[in-house]
């Protein structure tokens, strides 16, 4: 039988944000790969790039947390967890943060929170596999989960470092347009940009057309230059 990786596609997943901590350090990210894979004990896994900052901090600090994101969640904060790097900006420090037993646990946004010590290591490649015992948990909202393919239909993309990134296969960007938009929405993260809310931080005010920032003006959310938007 021929190997398609569409049907890999087609598998469910959810949205998380996991956090860990080692050597004084702390950090977040956002993960698809999270399962719980035996109810007694509770034993949950979690599949972490070996490239991501956050995956040093669990192999060192022994512990790592998730939170289940709501399907209300903002693409900005997604775009923060899931496009930065944690080696070059203090995620935590722009969430709100309630410390677990041993690694801080991210609360805005969050249906529910775990916290897992760190039983076993599987070497997957690009990937480690960490398996955990679940040594505490808790219910935060009643508010429906985001999904996977939720975060799709949102226009949400995958980074290169996801167990699932589908490489030349996610849907590419194109730049060119023949007409002025009211919005444009960043083909790497989601965010939309809103001339009626212009962009202050970046040198765009309240009112400023997207076609009339400057050519080096980037993403506020992942960073993305200027040609990686759509018109909406």
């Amino acid at each position: 039988m021929a190997m398609d990786p569409r049907a890999l596609w087609t598998m469910s997943y959810g949205m998380y944000l996991v956090t860990a901590r080692a050597g004084g350090r702390a950090n977040g990210q956002i993960a698809n790969a999270v399962f719980q894979v035996t109810a007694e004990p509770p034993r949950v896994a979690i599949a972490i790039n070996k490239e991501n900052f956050t995956h040093n901090l669990i192999r060192d600090g022994g512990w790592f947390a998730f939170s289940v994101l709501a399907e209300s969640v903002p693409m900005e904060f997604i775009g923060l967890f899931g496009f930065k790097s944690g080696r070059d900006v203090d995620k935590l420090a722009q969430a709100t943060v309630r410390e677990g037993l041993h690694v801080p646990l991210v609360v805005d946004h969050a249906v529910a929170v775990t916290e897992a010590r760190v039983l076993l290591a599987m070497d997957a490649g690009s990937h480690t596999v960490f398996v955990g015992e679940a040594a505490s948990a808790e219910v935060l909202s009643s508010a429906a989960p985001l999904t996977y393919a939720g975060y799709h239909v949102r226009k949400g993309k995958v980074p290169k470092n996801a167990p699932t990134y589908r490489g030349d296969a996610e849907p590419q960007v194109q730049a060119t347009v023949t007409a002025p938009a009211a919005t444009w929405t960043c083909g790497v993260c989601g965010y939309t940009y809103d001339p009626a809310l212009g962009d202050p931080a970046s040198g765009g005010a309240p009112g400023t057309r997207f076609e009339d920032l400057s050519d080096d003006w980037v993403c506020p959310v992942c960073g993305a230059p200027k040609d990686a938007f759509l018109p909406d």
